[in-house]
């Protein structure tokens, strides 16, 4: 199971971006998913969690300007960024716990991450 991250890029602070992660495989699906963040020089964080049922968690630094969301039937899931500063330029990382079913039927827990995309806010 492979998590592709897409969007991102460069806007001035006060601006907005949005990223995406969607899921690519067959016999899985996921059940938290989340965007986490490492800036340089800085150890990687949690940035918003939601899980399968929609419920939403987020880093204080994030709250109110921040939301993520999911599409299920899309296994993809997303992140609204609005009112960027420039200390939110990092590099994005979407991640995902998910269960996998193999050629038995068996289920197969597993976590992947995404490869990053890189968001920078210029002051």
């Amino acid at each position: 199971v492979q998590l592709q991250a897409s969007g991102g890029g460069l806007v001035q602070a006060g601006g907005s971006l949005s990223v995406s992660c969607a899921a690519s495989g067959s016999r899985f699906r996921f059940n938290g998913m989340g965007w986490y963040r490492q800036a340089p020089g800085n150890q990687r964080e949690l940035v918003a969690t939601i899980s399968s049922a929609g419920v939403t968690n987020y880093a204080d630094s994030v709250k109110g300007r921040f939301t993520i969301s999911r599409d299920n039937a899309k296994n993809t899931v997303y992140l609204q960024m609005n009112s960027l500063k420039p200390e939110d330029t990092a590099v994005y990382y979407c991640e995902g716990d998910y269960i996998y079913y193999n050629d038995r039927d068996e289920p197969v827990v597993g976590r992947s991450w995404g490869q990053g995309t890189l968001v920078t806010v210029s002051s």
